[in-house]
């Protein structure tokens, strides 16, 4: 693409220079990027454009995606803000080269993430929007699902479904979220993991991305298991750099069964961005196995309900049951749903 073409207006001239040798590099419907060279120096140009999104628009994106940039600077986490045009909802972001592939990618990837959720705290409470819990439209959405499969459900289970939505509120949780931090959205830098499009950058509870590994990357095409050792190990290291960052202690194997609990219950978790908040998902589940990547809403879904069922603590006891019974109906009735692929299948 000819450097006329990339959005550098007189702003960005004037705090950086006239741009050169532009490259258009892959991205979500959702913006536009470019390697650019500044000076004599790549750096990567990002235009949030309207696509993609019907919730929010372009304007709100971008500014949320600075405001989460500057936030994860401090780190750093992410990569360094250049410059921005916001009447262009243009941002020249500090060009992170990637060192690329690497087999036991996730420890690097656990640490970052804590550091990352360690950098923000109750002074940081107007930088950026809460984290959306799911809602109690979700809950019923989950007991319908369980009511149309024919599984009954324990008598508890609602009441233990509002009250999780409760604990799941945000209310005085500061740490920052990154959104949206799916494989692929990590570099593997000389520095250590920076993660990058910060889009859907949030403040809440840091465990609800920690869940990420348990059930699945909920929000991401790629979807994978982690189970045994392997969890173990890379939970493990969350907590280890949290409490050194936080002086804060948290046990993975009790605390992430809220979280996990949240996201099985979220029929958005099952589709892409772009159709999230339009119809409910659940609904769809038992009538057509559509599909988001190499995985089936089926397939995600089983995994997530084995995963409550596992994990399910008192609070949730009997909501772990509704999961152990849910997962069975639905591989009795469809047998040849797969195993959600392992970790040595991430995008690089």
């Amino acid at each position: 693409m000819g450097i006329q073409l990339v959005p550098i207006g007189d702003t960005l001239r004037a705090a950086l220079g006239p741009p050169k040798r532009a490259e258009l590099l892959d991205s979500s419907p959702r913006s536009r990027v470019w390697r650019v060279e500044f000076g004599g120096e790549r750096a990567i140009v990002k235009q949030i454009i309207g696509a993609g999104d019907h919730r929010y628009g372009a304007s709100e994106r971008f500014a949320r995606e600075v405001a989460g940039l500057r936030l994860a600077a401090r780190g750093p986490v992410g990569p360094e803000v250049l410059a921005t045009d916001p009447d262009a909802c243009v941002m020249v972001l500090e060009h992170l080269d990637d060192l690329g592939r690497i087999d036991d990618w996730m420890p690097g990837y656990a640490d970052a993430l804590a550091r990352l959720h360690a950098l923000t705290g109750v002074a940081d409470a107007e930088a950026l929007p809460a984290w959306r819990p799911p809602t109690a439209a979700d809950a019923e959405s989950f007991l319908a699902l369980a009511t149309t499969l024919e599984v009954a459900i324990p008598a508890g289970v609602p009441a233990e479904l509002a009250a999780l939505l409760t604990r799941l509120e945000p209310v005085g949780r500061y740490a920052l979220l990154h959104g949206d931090p799916c494989p692929g959205n990590d570099l593997r830098t000389a520095d250590g993991v920076r993660f990058v499009d910060f889009e859907q950058a949030a403040l809440g509870d840091g465990l609800v991305e920690l869940a990420y590994f348990r059930i699945g990357f909920p929000t991401c095409w790629c979807a994978m298991s982690v189970t045994g050792t392997p969890l173990a190990e890379v939970e493990a290291v969350y907590a280890s750099t949290w409490r050194a960052r936080t002086g804060r202690a948290i046990d993975p194997g009790t605390d992430i069964a809220d979280a996990c609990a949240g996201w099985l219950i979220r029929g958005d978790a099952l589709v892409e961005r772009a159709h999230r908040e339009r119809v409910d998902q659940l609904a769809r589940v038992p009538v057509q196995d559509f599909t988001w990547g190499p995985v089936s809403a089926r397939e995600r879904l089983v995994h997530r309900l084995g995963v409550v069922a596992d994990t399910a603590t008192e609070p949730l006891r009997e909501l772990g049951e509704l999961a152990r019974r849910l997962r069975g109906r639905m591989a009795a009735a469809w047998p040849g749903l797969r195993p959600l692929p392992g970790t040595d299948t991430r995008p690089w």
